[in-house]
């Protein structure tokens, strides 16, 4: 039976019916704005409204959220209202959608999909996966564990956030060209590496489908990789942690 992913972003909030076993979207993935304020209720709403396109798949409801999540928890939110940290979210969103909910990172969300389905499956080592959308997401692996909740794109670059230099959004918000943000990328992601020293970094998110724009321009010590599920990665990985809890 497939299980539902439902992947939170700050501009859009995507979902889709999942087969786990296979690590793909059993129909096509429905898109709807993130609402504006992105609270809680509110988020709430879009959600029913996209699970009432999805009736048939009626069971447990996997949901990624942009920003720290420990235990169905949100502790931080990065790119959405700030009413939502502290909030027991799986409890929440259980009791007001009358179905289990597990709520997790959407980046560990993407990682986890990635490294049984993707451009991760069978490394060893220590692996980074970033998303780069509305903010850079990450998530961390070590011989295919997954370190929760690591949040590097709140790393300091050139005195500011990492994620407003160099996230998909501030491409477009600073009109950047494609070469001249790979050069933001370049040194986010070499001081990333003098962190962590991974094998292997896969970088997801909507510009996963467009690797040649950019990769070419990047030069670092570790593989650099495309996300193989590109988009997906967030839905398919929210609906495999769900049968994992």
């Amino acid at each position: 039976m497939p299980v539902m992913g439902i992947d939170i972003g700050g501009t859009g909030i995507k979902g889709a019916p999942v087969d786990t076993d296979a690590g793909r979207l059993t129909l096509e993935r429905v898109r709807l704005l993130t609402p504006e304020p992105s609270e809680p209720q509110a988020v709430i709403g879009v959600i029913r409204e996209m699970l009432e396109q999805f009736a048939d798949t009626d069971g447990p409801v996997g949901i990624t959220f942009p920003g720290v999540v420990r235990d169905g928890i949100v502790r931080t939110a990065a790119n959405v209202d700030k009413s939502w940290i502290d909030l027991d979210a799986d409890a929440l969103f259980t009791a007001t959608l009358g179905r289990p909910v597990t709520m997790v990172n959407d980046a560990d969300a993407a990682g986890v999909a990635e490294m049984r389905f993707g451009a991760g499956a069978g490394h060893g080592g220590t692996v980074l996966m970033l998303t780069f959308g509305t903010g850079i997401g990450s998530a961390l692996f070590v011989d295919g564990r997954l370190v929760p909740n690591t949040e590097l794109g709140h790393l300091e670059l050139d005195g500011h956030e990492a994620e407003h230099r160099a996230s998909a959004v501030a491409r477009e918000t600073h009109d950047l060209s494609w070469e001249k943000w790979a050069g933001r990328v370049q040194d986010y992601l070499r001081h990333v590496e003098m962190l962590f020293s991974p094998s292997l970094i896969v970088i997801g998110g909507g510009i996963s489908k467009k690797p040649e724009k950019f990769l070419p321009y990047i030069k670092v010590r570790a593989d650099l990789v495309p996300a193989k599920l590109h988009n997906d990665a967030g839905i398919v990985g929210a609906a495999m942690l769900v049968t994992s809890h």
